[in-house]
């Protein structure tokens, strides 16, 4: 099946997860992805744990579908390639930070001139305005700096990193979005254009806190939210027979919740109604709301009765059990693909299921310079005797890993 990003072209200059999420996606729709790496050791994210027979899972997951090609860019004929490579792209991806592409002659504007109708997207920590703009940063950075982290965790504790990657992640969907318009913008016009995304914008954007302090005149101060939410009741995570579950009961489902309960009185009482007052007095209804669900003999007993009432719930899972759960497996969630140097690897599947294309490639990531002759000579028509000569040279480097 021809992917629906067939025919398009992309120069990924990116390194670690931002960035190479965004191409990640577009692989999986077919585009053709050219993975620029800087030689000698590649995209960082090759050293990233798990390593097996020096193969990064991290590498595997984000760089499948793409050819890789290992330039010096250091070298006057390295960064010439990648200058040729860009005219011949309608789509440039890079991470790196503000001065690094503008000191190689990289930038949009430079790019620009050499190919009006490309597309540039650039993903970095703070963005390329503003007085941070210059500053280095990684996902958790822009947790931090958001406000996210302020958020995460207990109360009483410290602020907490999530357990994913969720700025960088949150980043290339952003970008990826981002891209789709700027093509469409293009097909329309024949104008190319630049994308900048910053990941703490990206994650700022989440943000639901700043109404919130606005309309309260300043008095709501939000805080860490632990277990319970503190303005919406009940939401929060509650002993089950076997572990722990996320019951999320909005106005709604809160009559249909105390009739499962056995106690429609809950429903009309003003201790817990309107919702606002619910909150304030979460401290009494918790516990009744914990007691009940723990009268159930095991979990799916537990899930069953607020399926049929219409509660949502979910069981707060191990990154692993989620390998083995039937919705996952039914929606291609869990999927195992090939490697060339270690075998089938599990990764986590494409979220985004569309009917013109509901089959997905099974693709590759490569290895360091893999398509060193076969790019070269497809687009800038350098016979194999030269990217020979080339990798002789310096400018090119290749590896079996």
């Amino acid at each position: 099946m021809t992917g629906m990003l067939a025919g398009y072209r992309v120069l990924d200059l990116s390194q670690y997860l931002a960035g190479a999420g965004v191409t990640r996606m577009m692989a999986e729709l077919g585009a053709d992805i050219v993975k620029v790496e800087i030689a000698p050791d590649g995209d960082p994210a090759r050293l990233l744990p798990f390593v097996k027979e020096g193969r990064s899972s991290f590498f595997v997951q984000m760089n499948r579908g793409k050819r890789s090609v290992c330039i010096n860019w250091d070298s006057e004929e390295g960064l010439a390639l990648v200058h040729r490579l860009a005219r011949r792209c309608d789509i440039l991806v890079e991470n790196f930070a503000l001065g690094v592409l503008e000191r190689r002659g990289l930038d949009y504007e430079s790019l620009r001139a050499e190919n009006p109708r490309l597309v540039m997207l650039s993903v970095s920590a703070f963005g390329r305005t503003g007085p941070w703009a210059d500053r280095p940063g990684f996902d958790g950075i822009a947790q931090a700096f958001s406000g996210m982290m302020h958020m995460t965790g207990d109360p009483d504790g410290p602020p907490a990193a999530a357990g994913f990657a969720i700025a960088d992640s949150t980043a290339a969907v952003h970008g990826f979005a981002a891209l789709g318009y700027a093509l469409l913008h293009r097909e329309r016009t024949g104008e190319g254009q630049h994308i900048d995304i910053a990941m703490v914008d990206a994650m700022f954007h989440l943000s639901e806190v700043l109404s919130q302090y606005d309309l309260s005149g300043g008095s709501y101060r939000p805080n860490r939210i632990g277990q319970h939410h503190p303005l919406v009741c009940p939401v929060g995570v509650y002993r089950v027979p076997e572990g722990w579950a996320l019951l999320m009961c909005l106005d709604r489902q809160w009559p249909y919740l105390t009739k499962a309960m056995g106690r429609p009185d809950l429903a009309t009482d003003p201790r817990f109604n309107p919702s606002t007052v619910r909150a304030e007095n979460q401290a009494e209804l918790i516990p009744q709301i914990q007691e009940w669900l723990l009268t159930f003999p095991d979990n799916d007993a537990v899930f069953e009765a607020c399926r049929v009432a219409r509660i949502p719930i979910a069981p707060v899972m191990d990154p692993v059990e989620t390998i083995t759960h039937p919705q996952y497996v039914a929606r291609d969630m869990v999927r195992r693909v090939p490697d060339p140097v270690v075998g089938d690897v599990l990764i986590a599947g494409f979220p985004f299921k569309f009917s013109a294309q509901p089959e997905l490639p099974d693709i590759v990531a490569p290895l360091l310079g893999e398509h060193n002759a076969e790019l070269l000579g497809e687009l800038l028509d350098i016979d194999a005797a030269e990217v020979a000569a080339l990798e002789a040279r310096g400018v090119l480097h290749r590896s079996d890993r």
